[in-house]
């Protein structure tokens, strides 16, 4: 464990010289999210910065400095891109997985599971990993009949070379562990099938027995770094994880954050230069295949067997980013873009397949600004076919309102963002605005609600403050762009609209607590015109990590369903406009609009570089600087009173 040396007085020079060092270097890959290649399927072009096959020059690089090397992942590996979601539907056939040959080609040593693995369903995911010539671990899941789903814990044995040549075999032990979260946001798979049990809990009764049978425990622990105050089912746990007696090494993951890095500097606890987590060596390596983690541990032999007497963390990128693009620091791997090649071909057909045509252009760039089309196309899509589900109910005499959120709005890179012109619309515009593998689902919820849930929503934008000569940021960095829910209705309920007042204090955190109860940023909440009361009740269309309660939005949970569905929401949004054929404008009178401030203030917005001449013919925005990947806009006419 990670501990320092017996005193050198227990034992001679000789003695002491006498046991040597071992050098063992633990890889970590997380997150890939099924970015196999460099390559960006939503504009069809390459991206130097994401890819497995970046990450195995890495990999080969990091094992030729090192002798004792070990490979992980750290769940999250299969969902996530156009590719997975081709083989989950009609790609698999009864050739193993893709993202599995890769991982058996590069000689992974042992992974664990992340909470998308499951948005498949347990089916998809048992097939998938069958062929893996490595051992899945997850040491807090269990099937509904007390069986473990996969093994709590590994050991594996390695012969190892110490630093004078001499081969010793070491022991190392390997847990996993996954939100118990998945419960909830992937509901609809798992009720029923399975038990989740906290994460520190599991690894508090696993890590002593694995501890009595090993030289070294490395945790696979597919969550976050939170400093929050515990209080048991925390899906960032990595902090409380780090404290359990016996762990030598943690590998995070789930969040998509980089660390070592300056994300988590100051936290209690914490060393984000050094990479601890209460002096316990912690790597996490970012997202998509953008970075390596590497963990180099120096284990001394002692009386009682190996210690680690020292260690060494980093994460390794696999580009330079300046002024928003991607500058390549590896090569790909030629083995593994000739392993994938099948399954990119195909994707890339399906995803030219056309399905229909827009009549305006549609993108994210403006989604904080006003009603964004992207929006109002899945809410359209999401309200016609939910209807129908409604349809001799009793339900069906609710107002039947829709709320979905945007994706590609600028969350994982500052060209992350829809930009579909006028014309012909494929498969691959779709998934673009709506990557994600949710089904759709229907809640019940009050007026009261509904307000909250918008206030909810507009955690996204920061306090605009008076008499601040700076400009102020438009948006706050930290919660996801995926919390910022826009809610609308049809031509049957009505047109929902609303104001923002971003002159008010938030009313929740970005984790969705409520912070300031006498905080009001929702203003002017009508239904067709009409107030909304508090006591109305509504049915909602959204999705399934929504309505179960993911993100912690009022108006949700499981209590509140009264739809579940097995339909993506994709696929009902492609169905949607195969149906149209021909896409006009959405209609301008259902959505928000900010509330104009009380007081003069510069509100500002980074916006990318693609978006400059949409952006120039807006009576709102006025140019005020570059910045890296875009320009900076003052926000004014006719949203603020400057």
């Amino acid at each position: 464990m990670v501990r320092p040396c017996p005193d050198s007085g227990a034992a001679t020079k000789a003695e002491m010289d006498d046991r040597r060092s071992v050098r063992l270097r633990l890889l970590e890959t997380s997150d890939l999210h099924m970015f196999l290649r460099g390559w960006n399927y939503y504009q069809a072009e390459k991206d130097h910065g994401v890819g497995l096959a970046h990450i195995a020059t890495l990999i080969r690089t990091a094992r030729d400095e090192a002798p004792n090397c070990l490979l992980f992942d750290n769940g999250d590996s299969c969902q996530g891109s156009p590719v997975g979601d081709f083989m989950a539907g009609s790609g698999g056939g009864e050739r193993t997985h893709p993202m599995i040959r890769a991982m058996n080609l590069l000689g992974y040593d042992a992974a664990t599971i992340g909470n998308h693995e499951f948005n498949y369903g347990l089916s998809f995911l048992r097939e998938q990993i069958k062929d893996a010539a490595f051992p899945f671990v997850c040491s807090n899941i269990t099937l509904c009949n007390g069986a473990p789903l996969l093994p709590p814990s590994v050991v594996l044995e390695r012969e190892v070379i110490d630093d004078l040549g001499r081969r010793h075999d070491l022991r190392i032990g390997v847990i996993g562990l996954v939100p118990p979260q998945i419960m909830v946001w992937d509901a609809i798979h798992l009720h029923e099938q399975l038990m989740v049990r906290d994460m520190v809990e599991a690894a508090r009764q696993v890590v002593p027995e694995l501890r009595s049978r090993c030289d070294v425990i490395v945790a696979l622990c597919h969550c976050g770094i939170s400093a929050d105050q515990r209080q048991g089912g925390e899906e960032n746990a990595a902090l409380y994880l780090a404290e359990i007696e016996g762990i030598d090494a943690l590998l995070l993951g789930h969040t998509h954050h980089v660390f070592p890095g300056e994300h988590h500097d100051n936290l209690p606890g914490v060393d984000a230069v050094a990479g601890t987590l209460h002096n316990v060596p912690a790597v996490m390596p970012g997202f998509w295949g953008s970075h390596l983690g590497v963990i180099d541990l120096t284990l001394r032999e002692a009386e009682a067997g190996w210690v680690c007497e020292d260690f060494q963390v980093e994460v390794r990128p696999v580009c330079r980013r300046e002024e928003g693009r991607a500058h390549p620091l590896v090569p790909e791997d030629p083995a593994i873009i000739e392993e994938v090649q099948p399954e990119h071909e195909a994707t890339m057909a399906w995803m030219d397949e056309p399905v229909g045509w827009t009549s305006s252009a549609l993108t994210s760039w403006f989604t904080f600004l006003e009603a964004d089309p992207c929006l109002a196309l899945v809410n359209a899509a999401q309200l016609a076919f939910a209807r129908p589900l409604l349809a001799g109910t009793e339900w069906e005499h609710l107002p039947l309102l829709s709320a979905a959120s945007p994706f590609h709005a600028g969350a994982m890179a500052t060209d992350a963002f829809v930009t579909i012109p006028i014309g012909e619309l494929t498969i691959r515009d779709l998934v673009n605005i709506y990557p994600f593998a949710n089904t759709l689902s229907v809640v019940r919820c009050r007026g009261a609600d509904l307000r909250e849930w918008l206030e909810r929503s507009a955690t996204v934008f920061n306090h605009i403050l008076p008499e601040e000569d700076a400009p102020q940021p438009l948006l706050d960095p930290l919660p996801p762009v995926y919390t910022f829910d826009v809610i609308m209705g049809d031509a049957v309920s009505g047109a929902l609209t609303y104001t923002i007042d971003i002159s008010s204090p938030r009313r929740y955190c970005e984790q969705g607590r409520l912070v300031d109860s006498s905080a009001r940023r929702i203003h002017d909440l009508c239904l067709d015109g009409r107030p909304i009361e508090d006591d109305q009740i509504f049915a909602v269309v959204t999705n399934n990590y929504r309505a179960s309660g993911g993100g912690h939005f009022p108006g949700t949970g499981a209590d509140r369903v009264i739809v579940t569905t097995h339909e993506y929401n994709r696929d009902i949004l492609v169905r949607y406009v195969r149906r149209q054929g021909h896409l006009m404008p959405p209609h301008a009178g259902n959505g928000w609009r900010f509330r104009p401030l009380p007081f003069p203030a510069t509100v500002c917005i980074d916006l990318p570089a693609s978006a400059s001449v949409a952006a120039s013919q807006r009576g709102d925005l006025t140019f005020m600087e570059p910045v890296e990947g875009g320009s900076r806009y003052r926000v004014g006419r006719p949203h603020f009173t400057l």
